[in-house]
């Protein structure tokens, strides 16, 4: 998505309205720090559920009960080291063959079969789990969803999106909150946003007893798949230059 803050559209500026519209900054567009809160937290968490809720019933959940037990161990143990009910999140394995994984506002995370294959220990599949965690305690989404409000669909698409869940905008919105390739739509978290989800999964890591180091042993595997990398891969930085700065922050931990 391209910085426009100061270049509203007419569309844009009709769904935007008068009361947000004077709020916009004068100066500045970053989608990885953006400043105003044109959703509110709680209709980004509702959206979420929408989200998953449509997801759940397009996508089958995997018949792997070995995946189902798997994730549901990593998760709960990551859960309780950060301090967190496991009941109050759900984790699902979904059927498919993508290598990939997502979160959702609401303390939802989804991981696809492909996934699970790939990653070769549980410590590999905890770094995908706790990275993905780590954009939902950094609420990435959130500061996705109000950049992206302003400066792409505006709040009629989401008003929309939520009374009706199938309209204009309606895959453009999943994407925004983390779905991304699920969705036929890539867009990527920024570089500032896929670092922070990196600390913060690394920490997780530690906190609920995995090495770290699993979490660089994974992105060298993606590095190594050349022209048929995985679709995580689509989302987020190079592979190879990903492990590397893992592995900095390892060293500087």
């Amino acid at each position: 998505m391209t910085c426009g803050c100061g270049l509203l559209s007419r569309r844009r500026v009709l769904t935007l309205g008068g009361a947000a519209l004077a709020a916009l900054p004068l100066t500045g567009c970053d989608d990885g720090d953006w400043p105003i809160d044109l959703v509110s937290d709680e209709t980004v968490r509702e959206m979420g559920l929408v989200s998953w809720r449509q997801l759940k019933e397009q996508t089958p959940l995997s018949d792997q009960a070995r995946f189902h037990q798997v994730l549901d161990t990593i998760g709960s143990r990551m859960l309780r080291a950060m301090g967190e009910d496991p009941q109050a999140w759900e984790l699902q394995v979904f059927e498919g063959d993508a290598v990939n994984a997502f979160a959702l506002p609401g303390n939802k995370i989804g991981v696809f079969e492909g996934m699970m294959r790939f990653a070769r220990t549980e410590a590999q599949l905890a770094a995908v789990v706790g990275h993905e965690i780590g954009h939902h305690l950094a609420e990435h989404a959130q500061e996705r969803m109000n950049a992206a409000v302003a400066k792409d669909f505006g709040l009629e698409a989401v008003e929309f999106f939520l009374d009706i869940g199938d309209v204009a905008y309606g895959r453009e919105i999943a994407a925004v909150l983390g779905l991304g390739v699920e969705v036929g739509l890539t867009l990527p978290y920024t570089r500032e946003h896929e670092l922070e989800a990196d600390r913060l999964g690394l920490r997780l890591m530690t906190d609920a007893g995995y090495d770290p180091r699993a979490a660089v042993q994974l992105w060298r595997r993606m590095a190594g798949q050349g022209g048929g990398q995985p679709a995580f891969l689509s989302t987020h930085p190079a592979p190879a230059d990903r492990a590397e700065r893992l592995e900095e922050i390892i060293r500087g931990a």
